[in-house]
């Protein structure tokens, strides 16, 4: 729809190019047919003219005027995981103010205007203000007549970057926000299930879809094929004429052995058009009068090219005047050409470089003809910035010197970004503290210092206790948030003097170099474990965190860096197998139970992938029927070395080397797997129960795994029983509680082990789905003991207290399951208390699963 006048934000053009130098205009090329819509129209309808006119943009009107317009690139942002998205008014996602041209202005000031604001769309105006159509960066690679270069170059030339690659699977929303977050305008979508072809997603499938309100559909329904591909080594021109040909912006690019190594669309062919006028413009310059003649069309493609230029050119005279800047020289130094022309290139100076480097400078122009590298200038504000500069001197036929020809950019920005990649080398980008190359560093000064002067310093090596289960249960924002403040905690506990450094995740490393006595570290090792332990207030929830840590000194225990280290980190880990919370100075024992423990930790971590795991299994026996209830499934470590390892032994490390997951799971799925072999060879059903470690419960993914355990073996979920100690249940009654719902809705039987050791919740027993109690082995190791009542234990303390505890369990509804059973006297007691279950040596020790069959169907009550 037309409307009489625009009122929108004018792109800064670039002064005309000079008279009698010809170039074509962007009224010229514009597509005059516009699409408009008022700003109350919906997004999807929008997208439907869009897609209906095959039109790349529209103009959003209101009373008369251009107030913004949306574009294939603001498709981007549609929400396709929701409906709603499709339905919002395109005023509050259009792009506002509309950037405008002059009709009358030329090809390559619309290529500056487009760098320079940053868009693919620039609406044409009359000098009246009025538009007369829309430029795009299509209409200009495709009519800026530069034939001859895009000849010369190949593709591969102009790639910056790998492609976007996506599968075919991904729902749309992803997709999209994946081109979002990588900047690109197009990805390539490989050949998935149903997809034989691979395909190319662009801006303008998201424009057809939100025109069809699409929310289910993938990357590989949305991608266009065929896919249009282009060799790597094909010339520029055959790639630009693809695109004319098939009508279409982007083209996957292919390798010599047929794999994608890119894409290439309009906007890089733009981009690269600024490089080319280097080589031109040496070669017109040198020149003779009679070639200059000859060569007229490439002398007029030169200039065009340099006036469109993203880089600051200037043209010295042999007397270092100024004959000449391009419009990009101005928006670099903010020197106009009427400011600069005919005065002399150091106006530009910084001061910051010396009369030694501009004699070099000069030096290598008057040798080799040329001078590349950076330099800091000034600009017109008096701001300094970097540059890449490049001078080229040209000469005439008769090899006199007659022009300078300087062309640079603006490499501040990188120069920052450098800095900063310098910094990040060495210092950890979560804390702010030194990493381990700068740890190395300093400590390798410290320690030389520490030489000269004939002192020791020490090394302190900490480690957060159990630091990833704060990631597990209150996610990674609250971990970092515990790093950055325990490393606020550490500087505060260290002399200015001394570095405390984070070597990588919960791992820091504290070096103290004014200690009057090597003992001192330990003062500073007590004073560190009392400011960590403090409480965190995370998301307004306290958490509290302890450390470990390993002091060496040196030169006493060391003296390399390394080995120093070493030390430290070995006394470490002594701490921690000593308690946690606590600190261990470095003895040279504690190499060969170091070395002892990382054999036991690398035989471990293959062990499972070995087939080094079984189980053995212990009957549990119903008192009533004397017949066999379940079986206890117990893991044992078939060493090829040691032979049969008992999981007391093997256990502790699996979890502190966070292989207790897989373990566990594997641990329950064959222990499911064996229980159903059972039951399908006619033997009568059991209930198998696994111990589960109070990790596993208190993690999420628990129930998942259950579930998923049950649905792959076959095995009904009444014939599982997960146990899990009394200590999970006092010490984390939230999360487990949880889990404990979770298992009663599967329908798994829970029971709680080791009864009787902590300060129970009654609370909990009385209100979670817990099915059965195990009273732990000491109360039922008591009964033999017990001796008050004519020396049968029946009438004894012990045994009125084991009755209280199983007339409690029945109370509660529970079964009450004595563990550890190995007289028959224990078994008298037990019987008259009127436990359910028991299980023990008496009854059968841990056997093979063939050896369990035996005792199938089978009275194994003892005689009592």
């Amino acid at each position: 729809m037309p409307w009489p006048s625009a009122a929108a934000a004018d792109v800064s053009m670039v002064e005309s190019s000079p008279p009698g130098f010809p170039t074509r205009a962007v009224g010229e090329i514009a597509t005059r047919e516009l699409l408009s819509c008022p700003p109350g129209t919906p997004i999807a309808e929008a997208a439907r003219r869009m897609a209906q006119s095959h039109h790349s943009s529209i103009i959003v009107v209101e009373d008369g005027r251009a107030v913004g317009i949306w574009t294939e690139r603001d498709a981007l942002c549609v929400d396709f995981a929701s409906p709603g998205g499709f339905d919002r008014p395109i005023r509050e996602v259009m792009t506002s103010p509309v950037r405008t041209i002059d009709a009358d202005a030329s090809v390559s000031e619309a290529g500056i205007a487009f760098r320079d604001a940053q868009v693919r769309h620039l609406l044409v105006v009359d000098a009246d203000g009025a538009p007369v159509g829309m430029l795009s960066q299509t209409d200009v690679v495709l009519n800026h007549g530069v034939e001859q270069y895009l000849t010369l170059r190949d593709v591969r030339s102009v790639m910056s970057r790998s492609p976007v690659l996506l599968a075919a699977s991904l729902p749309l929303a992803e997709a999209a926000g994946r081109l979002r977050a990588e900047g690109v305008e197009a990805a390539i979508v490989l050949g998935g299930e149903g997809e034989a072809e691979p395909g190319m997603l662009t801006e303008r499938d998201l424009v057809r879809l939100t025109a069809e309100r699409r929310l289910d559909a993938t990357a590989g329904a949305a991608a266009s094929r065929p896919l249009v591909a282009v060799a790597a080594r094909a010339p520029l021109l055959s790639a630009r004429n693809l695109f004319a040909k098939h009508g279409i912006r982007h083209l996957a690019v292919r390798g010599d052995d047929g794999a994608f190594v890119g894409l290439l669309s309009f906007s890089d062919i733009l981009a690269t058009l600024q490089y080319e006028y280097i080589a031109q413009l040496n070669a017109t310059l040198r020149e003779r009068d009679e070639a200059l003649i000859r060569s007229h069309q490439d002398l007029f493609l030169a200039r065009a090219v340099i006036e469109a230029s993203l880089e600051g050119v200037m043209i010295v005279d042999a007397q270092g005047r100024i004959e000449y800047v391009n419009p990009a020289f101005t928006r670099l130094t903010g020197w106009g050409a009427d400011e600069v022309v005919g005065r002399n290139p150091n106006i530009l100076q910084s001061g910051r470089q010396d009369e030694a480097f501009y004699a070099a400078l000069w030096a290598s122009l008057a040798e080799k003809g040329h001078w590349q590298g950076e330099i800091w200038n000034r600009r017109k504000t008096g701001e300094v910035f970097a540059e890449w500069l490049s001078i080229n001197a040209i000469r005439d036929g008769q090899g006199r010197l007659v022009k300078y020809a300087a062309i640079f950019s603006d490499i501040t920005e990188r120069k920052q970004h450098e800095e900063e990649v310098r910094s990040l080398a060495y210092v950890d980008a979560l804390t702010g503290l030194p990493n381990r190359r700068l740890l190395t560093d300093r400590l390798a000064q410290a320690m030389a210092a520490a030489h000269r002067h004939g002192r020791a310093l020490a090394v302190m090596f900490l480690d957060l206790d159990l630091f990833k289960r704060i990631n597990d249960t209150f996610g990674h924002d609250a971990g970092d948030k515990v790093l950055t403040e325990t490393a606020a905690r550490l500087r505060a506990c260290v002399g200015e003097g001394d570095t405390v450094a984070r070597i990588g995740g919960d791992e820091f490393v504290l070096v103290l170099t004014d200690l009057d006595d090597p003992a001192d570290a330990g003062k500073v090792a007590e004073r560190t474990i009392a400011a960590v332990k403090a409480p965190l207030d995370v998301a307004g929830r306290a958490v509290f965190v302890t450390t470990s840590i390993g002091i060496a000194v040196y030169p006493s225990d060391a003296e390399g860096v390394d080995d120093l280290l070493r030390c430290a980190d070995l006394a470490m880990y002594q701490a921690k197998q000593g308690g946690r919370n606590g600190f261990q100075v470095y003895a040279p024992a504690l190499n060969a139970r170091s070395h002892e423990m990382v054999t036991v930790e690398n035989r471990l971590r293959g062990a499972l992938e070995r087939g080094e795991f079984s189980l053995a299994y212990q009957v549990k026996l119903d008192l009533t029927t004397g017949r066999m209830a379940g079986a206890e499934a117990l893991i044992r470590w078939n060493h090829p070395e040691h032979g049969v390892v008992l999981p007391a032994d093997f256990l502790p490390t699996v979890e502190r080397m966070g292989l207790m997951p897989e373990l566990g799971e594997w641990v329950l799925r064959e222990a499911c797997r064996q229980n159903r072999s059972w039951q399908e060879r006619g033997l009568p059903p059991i209930r198998t129960s696994v111990n589960v470690s109070p990790y596993q419960f208190r993690s999420a993914e628990l129930s998942e795994t259950v579930s998923r355990v049950l649905a792959e073996t076959g095995l009904a979920a009444i014939h599982l029983e997960l146990e899990l100690t009394e200590a999970a249940l006092v010490d984390h009654p939230a999360r487990v509680a949880q889990a404990v719902e979770q298992m009663n809705r599967l329908g798994v039987v829970v029971a709680i082990d080791d009864f009787g050791t902590r300060h129970s919740c009654l609370a909990a027993l009385r209100t979670l789905p817990i099915h059965a109690v195990k009273i732990d082995r000491t109360f039922i190791a008591a009964l033999d003991a017990d001796d008050g009542n004519g020396g049968d234990g029946v009438g004894g303390r012990d045994a009125d207290l084991l009755r209280a505890i199983v007339a409690l369990c029945h109370a509660l509804g529970l079964k009450a399951i004595a563990e550890g059973v190995e007289t028959v006297q224990q078994v008298r007691v037990l019987q008259e208390a009127g436990c359910d279950e028991i299980q023990g040596y008496l009854i059968s020790r841990a056997v093979s699963p063939a050896d369990l069959e035996s005792l199938f169907n089978r009275n194994l009550l003892p005689v009592t």
